[in-house]
């Protein structure tokens, strides 16, 4: 091009930036005249800044050497700064920001939540103005939820959104429910979810379907997940996969693997997510010889190099079937350095067989690996529990109540009316929780 004016060097910026080719665009933006640079072409750099590394140091140098700044601006440059790790910057920009829009409050809702502090974002939140609370901001909000593992807050805040505001929920609202559904095990609610998607006719060939199967696969329905997904028109790896992985929750190796052959009939290639499903699938249900012709055929026919995970489920599959010292072999040849999931993978089956002298070493191993891992001390307290060898039970107590590692209490549900409802020890978190230990106590009147 002869006559390049600020529009074509822009463009080209643009689409390198859009494109994750941000060598490309710097290299242009270092081209460009700079009497042609102007405030779109300061704000595409700044966003790309922070998809590479050392992104932030450019685009904070160009952000405070800009002659004007937009609103696109201060968001690009708090995102940065999010995606760098500078929370702390990001929240004074925030603050000295002259406008925000819904995407300046959604972007630092969503800062703080990944950052673990879900009551920082919700007290943020709740700060936002009913002209800036929208879609965006109610989905930024209940997705931290989501993701710091707090789904009845999320489901909570799905409701208030629903009835109590003007705001009507969009597809990506109704699979954040849906997934909180899914972890809370709220069948009567996934369902009422799924009847409203029905009536609005909503399109279930993206994410959507994914988090209607997904909720029925774990709420425990199964033939409801099989039907959605065989009622889908359109479906795609994700949609697949969820179904795979639905039927190896629910031990159903051979559907699981009847899935993965029909795949190839319909042209649908399987990725790295689908083969962790089958695998899990084969070792729940003892199909050793399927697991590995699975195995075999990731590698060799779709070309799909096994990762860590992938390893580990071979592992399952070998222990649970008690082929043991199959597994330790395959452990010890295995390409990738095997990490202590693994490890306690194999002890687990180790246990389970009865294999104490194998366990033992491998236990030993665990805590040379990582002395403050609470599990591994428990795994190698209950094997020595098994051989009857109550000293050494003793010595690992001692030995955690020296270094002050305390175990991980357990964990109970049960479901009551289409509600699961969780408890732990000592657990008071139950909104009847008074009830409950009087129960117990006259259940119980020896632990009184």
């Amino acid at each position: 091009m002869l006559n390049r004016d600020s529009v074509s060097w822009n463009l080209m910026i643009d689409g390198y930036v859009k494109n994750d080719m941000m060598e490309h665009a710097l290299e242009v933006f270092h081209g460009m005249p700079i009497e042609d640079q102007n405030l779109i072409t300061w704000n595409s750099i700044i966003s790309g800044c922070s998809k590479f590394e050392d992104g932030f140091d450019f685009a904070w140098g160009l952000f405070n050497k800009m002659p004007e700044r937009d609103l696109v601006s201060w968001n690009s440059m708090i995102n940065v700064c999010l995606k760098c790790g500078k929370l702390g910057i990001a929240s004074h920009l925030f603050s000295l920001m002259p406008q925000r829009d819904s995407i300046s409050w959604a972007s630092m809702l969503d800062g703080y939540a990944k950052s673990g502090d879900v009551d920082k974002a919700r007290s943020l939140f709740d700060e936002i103005p009913d002209s800036r609370r929208d879609t965006v901001t109610w989905n930024a909000m209940i997705d931290g939820y989501i993701h710091n593992g707090c789904s009845k807050e999320a489901l909570q805040l799905f409701h208030e959104m629903w009835k109590g505001s003007s705001f009507v929920p969009d597809q990506a609202t109704l699979a954040m429910a849906l997934s909180a559904v899914a972890e809370l095990g709220y069948i009567s609610e996934g369902t009422f979810i799924h009847d409203y998607i029905q009536r609005k006719g909503l399109d279930l060939s993206g994410k959507l379907g994914v988090a209607v199967i997904d909720m029925y696969s774990k709420c425990g329905s199964i033939n409801s997940a099989m039907l959605v997904f065989e009622n889908l028109e359109r479906k795609n790896v994700d949609h697949w996969n969820s179904m795979i992985n639905g039927l190896a929750i629910h031990g159903l190796g051979h559907l699981a693997f009847n899935l993965l052959i029909e795949m190839e009939r319909v042209s649908i290639k399987p990725d790295d997510i689908t083969f962790i499903g089958v695998l899990n699938a084969c070792a729940h249900s003892g199909m050793v010889k399927e697991g590995m012709i699975c195995f075999e055929l990731m590698r060799r026919v779709y070309g799909l190099s096994p990762k860590l995970q992938h390893y580990g489920c071979i592992v399952d599959l070998l222990g649970r079937a008690a082929f043991l010292k199959c597994a330790r072999n395959f452990i010890e040849v295995m390409p990738i350095k095997p990490n202590d999931v693994i490890w306690r993978t194999l002890l687990s089956s180790c246990m389970k067989h009865e294999n104490f002298e194998m366990g033992i070493q491998i236990a030993k191993n665990l805590i040379e690996l990582d002395s403050m891992k609470p599990s591994s001390y428990v795994l190698l307290s209950n094997i020595y529990a098994g051989f009857g060898m109550w000293s050494d039970v003793n010595r690992v107590r001692k030995m955690m109540k020296d270094r002050d590692i305390k175990k991980v209490p357990g964990c109970s549900w049960i479901e009551l009316e289409g509600n699961v409802h969780e408890f732990v020890i000592g657990d008071t978190s139950h909104p009847e929780f008074g009830e409950i230990y009087s129960v117990l106590d006259k259940l119980c009147p020896f632990n009184s």
